[in-house]
């Protein structure tokens, strides 16, 4: 069975419900997830995982959460080649510019992008936003 880490940063529980959906989602393509706060999984233990399902609202002008999520993105991006990772997070303001951004810089590490593109839901996700985590963690594993 193929396991995943479903890795994510909340404040407000609207990333962490996205994560539990990704989870979801994983676990419903035949693999096994682990969810982990970004707090509770060191860089090296991440990067043991050949699927990485990476969770983050959108803090400031747009950006990673700064105090612990983007060092930890920092620690692991250059190690990301060869692996499989999908993005989510949510947001309140802007358009989406971080995912954007953070969807390039995924990419430029030689990883896979799941999906195709991250999932964002705009404040506390709705259903379809959930439903987009549980295809997203389902393409991980694909």
């Amino acid at each position: 069975m193929s396991k995943a880490a479903v890795i994510y940063w909340s404040q407000t529980g609207n990333t962490q419900r996205m994560a539990e959906a990704v989870a979801e989602g994983v676990r419903s393509a035949g693999g096994e997830a682990e969810l982990f706060p970004v707090a509770g999984i060191a860089p090296e233990e991440a990067l043991s995982y050949s699927r990485l399902a990476l969770g983050c609202p959108a803090m400031g002008a747009e950006v990673l959460e700064e105090a612990e999520f983007a060092p930890f993105f920092e620690a692991i991006q250059g190690a990301l080649g060869g692996k499989r990772v999908a993005l989510f997070g949510s947001y309140g303001w802007g358009d989406g510019e971080w995912m954007r951004n953070w969807q390039d810089e995924v990419s430029a590490s030689g990883a896979e992008l799941a999906g195709g593109e991250g999932v964002i839901a705009n404040y506390e996700p709705d259903e379809e936003a959930l439903d987009a985590c549980r295809a997203l963690g389902a393409a991980l594993m694909g």
